[in-house]
């Protein structure tokens, strides 16, 4: 058994555990996964730097407050299916966050290790025990007794895909509807494959369908059903829809041939195959190629870029 956290054996490990990774020569051909995830041996290793305190500000920097110290200390004790099960207490979407939920200004910002050094790595835990789930088998989540009660989610996003959980999990009968073929939202058509496989959102998305949750796409609210008749149909409404329109800058030449703000060009790649010239939603072809920004989205889509195109060149605004 692993040594348990850093309190207690009276020292941390100062130097965080690497993420085992792509090839930076191979990544750059293709989309797949680039972060290959922890192995057992890396995940106990990371797990013994947690201090285990008293007062977890981590806890306090997590958004739907999992037991972080729980399940960390549920590693050490090599309780694989304890500590996913903590996680899930209060994360329905852990293999997601585990990848892409932003823990640098989250959960790891208040790790007390980073004050003179680096946090511990929670996001890499959470999902090193998502993905042990996966590959043992995921249990069929437990539910409280039917309440009756009907709830409307509109948007498959990672808020209504959290909703609906959690509502089911309560007892509620929970219908998502989403207006495109995918669900997932921003999961599905937002970020790239390499950062976040299809194969796992719909995985985490077939676990929210066991909890009894209907998911119901090509279905526009506004056009199919009108919000009223919704709220009379149901005994209540969650609005998830997103903040899926795009920010420009009110500049000449923004809508010429071949400028594409980063939520098109996003979406026709990920979920259009628009980097592969089989296929009939192809975006422009370039030699060199501009991204305006220089946040998450502008990354993703420079690092989508040279996969279909020749140069490329980020500017920060």
């Amino acid at each position: 058994m692993q040594e348990l956290h850093g309190e207690k054996t009276g020292k941390a490990k100062k130097e965080r555990t690497p993420m085992p990774e792509q090839p930076a020569g191979e990544r750059r051909k293709n989309f797949n996964e680039v972060a290959l995830g922890y192995t057992k041996e890396d995940a106990l290793a990371e797990a013994s730097r947690c201090l285990a305190c008293k007062e977890p500000k981590c806890v306090e920097g997590c958004p739907v407050n999992v037991d972080i110290p729980g399940f960390i200390q549920l590693i050490c004790e090599e309780n694989f299916e304890g500590a996913i099960e903590r996680i899930k207490a209060t994360n329905a979407l852990p293999a997601i966050c585990g990848r892409v939920c932003p823990q640098e200004s989250q959960c790891e910002a208040h790790c007390v290790l980073g004050k003179k050094g680096q946090p511990v790595a929670i996001g890499r835990l959470e999902r090193f025990c998502a993905d042990y789930e996966r590959e043992k088998g995921v249990k069929s989540p437990q539910v409280m007794p039917p309440t009756g009660k009907r709830v409307a989610v509109v948007g498959s996003g990672p808020a209504g895909l959290t909703a609906a959980a959690d509502l089911a999990k309560l007892g509620h009968k929970v219908t998502i509807f989403e207006s495109l073929h995918k669900a997932g939202g921003v999961l599905s058509y937002g970020i790239p494959e390499f950062r976040l496989p299809k194969e796992i959102v719909r995985q985490e998305i077939e676990y929210i369908e066991k909890l009894g949750v209907e998911v119901r796409p090509n279905y526009i609210i506004g056009r199919i059903k009108t919000l009223d008749e919704l709220c009379d149909d149901f005994d209540a409404v969650f609005l998830g829809t997103g903040a899926g329109l795009p920010s420009f800058m009110g500049i000449e030449g923004e809508n010429l041939n071949g400028v594409y703000s980063a939520n098109e060009f996003l979406t026709r790649v990920n979920l259009m195959k628009a980097y592969d010239p089989e296929y009939d939603t192809t975006v422009r072809r370039g030699k060199n190629v501009v991204v305006v920004g220089g946040g998450n989205v502008a990354m993703d889509a420079a690092r989508s870029a040279p996969v279909s195109y020749t140069h490329l060149r980020a500017h920060e605004t």
